[in-house]
């Protein structure tokens, strides 16, 4: 039988690792580019190794269960840490990336299937809510980590060896079991795409990670070119993007008590809207920092909503249903990106604004409709 808190902390350490897989090349990829030809091109191989244990992730933890895959998961996000650090071929680095991304997509999708399927309706928001802010914290670290230490090398060492540390306890913990085999299936788990509700739920997180992706890629390019901010003042923006989801993610659970789980993303996403305009027309550098924290603060909350509808509706089968939502909002990320790409590539960077809101807005259109589908 195992121990429902020590599950727990072992998901919570999983996605702070998540946190750092998402930002790993974020502070480094400078450094890195004096160092090795290419490097540019490592961004997108992080991002194909994520999708992929992304999907893989589901079918395998109701089939199998989920220790040893959380194991290979970290196992891999350490090996890619540790290439990362150690190697400058960049055909080696490639191969890093590829198994961070791969290692980081299992723990994220699993730690948030994990977490789900151990607790009930009655504290499952909570505890995702909670999940969801160990995110922040890996991803913040990673970034505090980077910006007082100016040799990359020595924080690569330092999140290895607290990797290192929570593999152990892997190890030895035990995890719930494997669902029943009878109701696993290849056929069981495709046919979950005939749900309108999975679908709508996930082209919400669709949105939300489009919002999440060019709000980290683009927000610097945005405050120097349309705000003329200096550089080091622009990249600190994201920091406070990320200061404000944590934030936000403390008191979701108590919220989530007080306000039904509608209520409660309405009211985030109605201030990632204001935080939004304000940025829109800020001039002030404080205005700025207030913005993004007003922003992160705002969206925090639609993945643990989210994961809450999916693990009530989905438990049968809930590792497949959260790859497949997973899947989709990474290919919102995707999306987003690239054509924000292209606008800022042709100067019309007044648009970066107007596609959050209008993803903060998409959001707000599709929950009504997903909860109506909800039975």
């Amino acid at each position: 039988m195992y121990n429902r808190n020590l599950v727990f902390i072992a998901a919570c350490a999983g996605l702070s690792f998540f946190g750092v897989t998402m930002l790993a090349l974020a502070p480094i990829l400078e450094p890195l580019k004096k160092i090795v030809e290419g490097a540019n091109s490592l961004p997108a191989t992080l991002s194909t190794g994520i999708i992929t244990g992304t999907v893989l992730f589901g079918y395998i933890v109701d089939k199998f269960g989920y220790k040893w895959l959380l194991i290979v998961g970290a196992l891999l996000a350490l090996a890619g840490i540790q290439g990362l650090a150690n190697f400058k071929n960049i055909n080696i680095l490639h191969i890093s990336m590829f198994m961070l991304g791969f290692g980081g997509g299992i723990l994220n999708g699993e730690t948030n299937a994990l977490v789900a399927e151990i607790y009930d309706d009655s504290k499952r928001g909570t505890r995702l809510s909670i999940l969801g802010a160990f995110y922040c914290i890996g991803a913040l670290l990673w970034t505090l980590l980077n910006y007082f230490i100016s040799d990359y090398t020595i924080p690569l060492h330092c999140v290895s060896c607290i990797m290192f540390l929570f593999i152990i306890l892997f190890v030895v913990i035990q995890f719930p079991k494997a669902k029943p085999q009878g109701s696993v299936s290849l056929g069981k788990s495709l046919g979950l795409l005939k749900y309108p509700s999975l679908i709508l739920f996930a082209l919400i997180l669709f949105f939300q990670s489009g919002f999440e992706g060019i709000t980290g890629s683009f927000t610097p390019s945005f405050l120097k070119n349309a705000q003329k901010m200096s550089e080091n003042a622009s990249t600190l923006a994201l920091t406070w993007f990320t200061i404000g989801m944590l934030i936000g993610r403390i008191p979701l659970g108590a919220i989530m008590k007080k306000l039904k789980d509608t209520a409660t993303l309405y009211l985030y996403l109605s201030i990632a809207v204001a935080g939004v305009a304000f940025l829109y027309f800020a001039n002030d550098i404080v205005i700025v920092y207030l913005s993004t924290a007003l922003i992160g603060f705002g969206v925090g909350a639609t993945y643990p909503v989210v994961f809450n509808y999916l693990g009530s509706a989905f438990r049968e089968l809930s590792g497949t249903a959260f790859s497949i939502a997973i899947f989709i909002g990474l290919v919102g990320q995707f999306t987003f990106n690239k054509i924000m790409g292209i606008f800022f590539d042709r100067g019309d960077f007044a648009c970066f604004p107007i596609a959050l809101a209008f993803a903060v807005v998409m959001m707000m259109i599709i929950l009504p409709m997903a909860k109506s589908k909800q039975k």
